[in-house]
């Protein structure tokens, strides 16, 4: 399939997804882009930091997002991740907020392995 062609079927599906969430009540948004968000961030993690639960370490990185930050990695759900979701994912690796939750909630997860 020509480039153009996956562009198109991303733009549609884009759209198609917009125009469901739109009819969703505001909570509802919410938990479809926070799962969209889930997809774009797994990779990243995967690949960034090897060793890494990624269920917990992806909830972690969730849930100490901005909602504008929810959406970037939503929509980067349906492209596929790239340098914008690296650096976006790693900046909110790094708050402090993000930091306690993986030593919370990732390290038992890493620890139980050895």
């Amino acid at each position: 399939m020509t480039d153009w062609r996956q562009r198109a079927i991303r733009i549609k599906w884009l759209a198609l997804t917009l125009g469901v969430v739109a009819a969703c009540t505001p909570a509802m948004q919410d938990e479809v882009a926070r799962d969209a968000a889930r997809t774009a961030v797994r990779p990243v993690l995967a690949r960034n930091f090897p060793g890494v639960p990624l269920e917990p370490a992806t909830d972690c990185v969730i849930n100490n997002a901005t909602a504008n930050e929810i959406l970037v990695l939503a929509a980067d759900a349906v492209t596929g991740p790239t340098a914008s979701t690296v650096e976006v994912v790693g900046n909110i690796a790094a708050r402090p907020g993000t930091i306690e939750c993986l030593a919370r909630e990732g390290l038992p997860a890493v620890l139980s392995r050895l």
